[in-house]
């Protein structure tokens, strides 16, 4: 379904295109900012040009490198430093992950 308006609105766009209110505009023939894309275009945007990444992306880096360092350790004290250390993160991972899917 159409929004009530949208007639209306399209009348006064083309009148002013015929009377040539439109010509000449700044920013005329260039692309248009971000601000027409979704939330999800401009925050990915910002997060690239800042390197920034999700935490459940940085959760996920640290339990691999958590993991390969695990399998280089023998001493048993350090194993299971490192074991803990390595649960810490998939539950921080878990719930980070559950956050997302509940609250988006």
């Amino acid at each position: 379904m159409d929004h009530p308006l949208e007639t209306l609105i399209d009348r006064i766009v083309a009148n002013s295109a015929r009377r040539g209110d439109l010509d000449n505009l700044p920013g005329a023939g260039k692309p248009l900012t971000d601000a027409h894309l979704g939330k999800d275009a401009v925050l990915n945007r910002i997060m690239t040009e800042h390197q920034a990444k999700p935490q459940a992306v940085v959760l996920n880096e640290q339990i691999r490198q958590s993991r390969a360092r695990l399998q280089t350790l023998t001493d048993p004290d350090e194993r299971k430093a490192e074991m803990k250390t390595l649960a810490d993160l998939q539950t921080r991972y878990a719930l980070e992950l559950e956050a997302t899917r509940k609250y988006g």
